[in-house]
């Protein structure tokens, strides 16, 4: 599910060997694979086409805050990918990477009146709504800003769809589960209907549809169905008392497999559980993969600063990636696989896989069994194109990890990493100091 292999005795990303990319930018970085992420959104264009009249016109929307790099959201792009984005910073940056704003959806529970104006100003194709209290801020915003349009400038009502809570929570940690009764994420089901019905008598908005979303890295697809009927019922619920709903946003979450499991639902099983579930509504579907698309995509490439090694026989593989360049495993215990770059023969051993930042979470992994490893060697942190570079930080002053895309044997750095004078330079003393 990646084209990140040894040729060679050397790990490469495509045609380009790693060691070449950490000789030209240095160590930490992340390196992204054009075929993985073409691979992936093929896989994914290819099942939904195949139903047609179950999920209709369905949009495929990349989850910006998975990664949200100009030059991978402008690949997806380009491949006809819209996007699902959380703020306006994000939704700033799909327009920059080409991805039009009628293929644009707006989530997340906390948008501000600015970013609400900005949404409808640029025309989304949707803003999902979350709370009684943002429906009519949104109401307060839209009609606001056509109290001041022109005839050259004029104001689309916007478009949205309720977020629904069906108190389905799932994921592969508590940290990554949003459709659970005490997550903060939607509105209660049994209050749906009721907003629902108060956003189709307002002027200034238009519902169009029902959304959801209950977590991240799923490996069943029982909690994503339970969640896709309860928005199926509430679609003939809704239609029932006169109100009319054409889109169903499914969101995200379908799991990748960070371990090498080979019994995950494969996209095509849950593309087909989908268009099973919607059959009959004649709907139009939306689907927001992020890490489905852009985890395996992925890897941070790291370099062995240093092998601790404690009389009681525990290894420290020191490395010079910390948890401010990857901060899942410190955040939610998450998994990565660690590959040599160019592995040394000998005996696997032990090790403990930790960072240099001054905190004791900086640990990647405990009792990883590896080849023996010494100062300078290359290791690659696999799986780690979504929610890796996006997370990242200046913690303990370490300059901003950057992010190289490969293509074929072409490579470019998509993100460079800041000097410390520049990092310093934007700190300017106050006038008084």
């Amino acid at each position: 599910m990646h084209h990140f292999d040894h040729i060679d005795g050397a790990l490469h990303a495509e045609d380009v060997p790693l060691e070449t990319l950490a000789a030209a930018i240095g160590t930490p970085a992340y390196v992204y694979s054009t075929a993985t992420l073409t691979r992936h959104y093929g896989l994914l264009r290819d099942a939904v086409a195949a139903h047609p009249t179950a999920l209709g016109e369905a949009l495929i929307a990349f989850a910006v805050k998975a990664n949200s790099n100009l030059s991978v959201l402008a690949t997806l792009a380009r491949l006809g990918s819209g996007a699902d984005t959380v703020s306006e910073g994000e939704i700033r940056r799909a327009l920059k990477a080409g991805v039009p704003a009628n293929r644009i959806v707006f989530s997340g529970v906390g948008k501000t009146d600015a970013e609400l104006a900005f949404a409808i100003d640029v025309g989304v194709r949707q803003i999902n709504v979350e709370s009684a209290v943002e429906l009519d801020r949104l109401i307060a915003v839209s009609s606001s800003l056509k109290q001041r349009a022109t005839a050259s400038r004029a104001i689309a009502t916007p478009e949205i769809a309720i977020r629904v809570n069906p108190a389905v929570g799932a994921g592969g940690h508590a940290k990554i589960t949003t459709g659970g009764a005490t997550d903060k994420f939607g509105v209660p089901a049994d209050e749906a209907h009721a907003l629902y019905a108060r956003a189709a008598a307002s002027p200034h908005v238009t519902p169009v549809g029902l959304a959801c979303h209950i977590g991240s890295q799923i490996t069943a697809l029982e909690p994503l169905e339970a969640a896709f009927r309860a928005l199926r019922a509430m679609t003939l619920e809704l239609r029932a008392a006169g109100l009319s709903v054409s889109r169903l946003d499914l969101g995200g979450g379908l799991g990748v497999p960070y371990h090498g499991q080979s019994d995950l639902p494969s996209i095509e099983a849950y593309v087909a559980m989908a268009a099973r579930v919607l059959d009959g509504l004649e709907v139009e579907a939306a689907f927001e993969p992020g890490r489905l698309l852009a985890a395996n995509a992925g890897v941070l490439l790291s370099r062995v600063i240093q092998v601790n090694e404690r009389g009681d026989g525990r290894r420290f593989l020191v490395l010079d990636a910390g948890m401010n360049d990857l901060m899942r495993p410190a955040l939610y215990d998450a998994f990565h696989d660690l590959v040599p770059v160019r592995a040394r023969a000998g005996e696997p051993r032990l090790y403990d896989l930790v960072g240099p930042i001054c905190e004791s979470t900086d640990v990647f992994a405990r009792d990883r069994l590896l080849p023996p490893m010494q100062a300078g060697d290359l290791v690659a942190f696999m799986g780690a194109g979504a929610y890796g570079a996006v997370l990242a930080s200046e913690y303990n002053s370490r300059p901003l990890v950057p992010e190289v895309l490969v293509d074929g044997d072409r490579w470019a750095v998509v993100r460079e990493r800041p000097t410390y004078e520049a990092m310093l330079e934007r700190e300017p003393k106050a006038d008084w100091l």
